[in-house]
């Protein structure tokens, strides 16, 4: 049975703006596991990232609200915790990496130097130790002639192997939990790949636990252990990697889920969820992926759905899942998303 190692309970977080409040998290609840990949996946402006730079302590006190919930690592409330206090975890418990590396490296200092950096900072070694060090995680994320390449600079790097450097900071002081924030979204397919392979590699060397955050349920297909779909600043669905592919509840997902493309549907177009998100300056009544939902009821307009378990580890809010509810048949699409699902299955059974 594996650890709980972080619990995010009952989240509420707010900006304040020239037009009003903006509740940007509304009471997100969701756990992680000693050495397991969480992905959260959603569309833009969902939540996604703020409610993991709360994990961070890296929400700016202006204009900042964090109006109620915990964030428990190993029971400790990291919300109670001071600034200083939080320097101490993050980097050396807690560690992330972001979409663009040229925004997180220092252009004026050698990459050896910034990783050596991180090490000095929580572990208290020489420098000669941190630059050791700093050498050997190169080596780990792959990048070639390690004692050349620890005095070059950012811009001497291509995009990838820019954001191999990143992942070498984060790990360096092998952190319990790695987030990583669209880590790979400017980055093309082929190299895509590779940083994704590379963090599952380093995900078993280290030993650590993994909050995956992105807009492609695609992308996650191999690499996450459990998903966690999130919606105008809710969870609208969560479970294990398998039935969120194969058994998907919310119609939300559904629609992330048909946006994926294939050599199929490429022929003839892709889907795109009508509409847009809500404005989370006056966050809607009942459901908020109603307007949008060709699938809604008549309650999804006045009251806010329950959380309906399908199994023991797959849950969903949609009045959909109500006994009295009508029984709705997913759409064509997701029938042949299961179908593809059972041949990935059938591939990884010969594996």
């Amino acid at each position: 049975m594996r650890k709980k190692i972080l619990e995010v309970k009952n989240l509420e977080i707010s900006f304040q703006t020239y037009a009003g409040e903006v509740h940007a998290v509304r009471g997100v609840n969701f756990d992680l596991y000693e050495g397991e990949t969480l992905a959260i996946v959603g569309e833009s402006g969902s939540g996604k990232s703020v409610s993991t730079q709360a994990v961070m302590g890296l929400l700016g006190k202006k204009n900042t609200l964090i109006k109620g919930g915990e964030i428990l690592y190993y029971g400790q409330d990291l919300l109670k915790l001071s600034e200083d206090e939080m320097q101490g975890v993050r980097g050396k418990e807690i560690a992330a990496i972001f979409q663009d590396p040229m925004t997180s490296l220092n252009p004026t200092m050698t990459v050896g130097k910034q990783i050596a950096e991180s090490i000095i900072q929580h572990q208290g070694v020489s420098l000669d130790e941190a630059l050791k060090q700093a050498e050997e995680m190169l080596g780990m994320v792959g990048v070639k002639n390690t004692k050349s390449r620890m005095n070059h600079y950012p811009h001497q790097f291509s995009g990838g192997m820019r954001q191999r450097v990143m992942i070498a900071i984060a790990l360096a002081c092998k952190p319990k939990i790695l987030i990583a924030d669209e880590p790979t979204t400017a980055l093309d397919v082929t190299i895509q790949a590779q940083i994704l392979e590379l963090m599952n590699e380093l995900k078993e060397k280290i030993n650590t636990s993994i909050i995956f955050i992105t807009h492609d349920l695609g992308v996650v297909a191999n690499m996450a252990d459990r998903v966690a779909v999130m919606y105008a600043g809710k969870l609208v669905e969560w479970g294990t990697v398998d039935e969120l592919f194969y058994n998907p509840q919310h119609p939300y997902t559904w629609g992330l889920l048909a946006s994926m493309p294939t050599l199929e549907n490429l022929e003839h177009g892709l889907y795109t969820i009508p509409g847009s998100p809500p404005n989370l300056l006056r966050p809607p009544v009942g459901d908020a992926f109603a307007p949008r939902n060709a699938y809604a009821l008549e309650i999804d307009f006045k009251k806010e759905p329950e959380v309906f378990p399908v199994s023991k580890t797959h849950f969903a809010a949609t009045w959909l899942l109500h006994a009295d509810a009508p029984k709705v048949t997913p759409p064509a699409e997701i029938q042949r998303r299961r179908e593809l699902f059972d041949q990935k299955l059938m591939r990884r059974e010969h594996v």
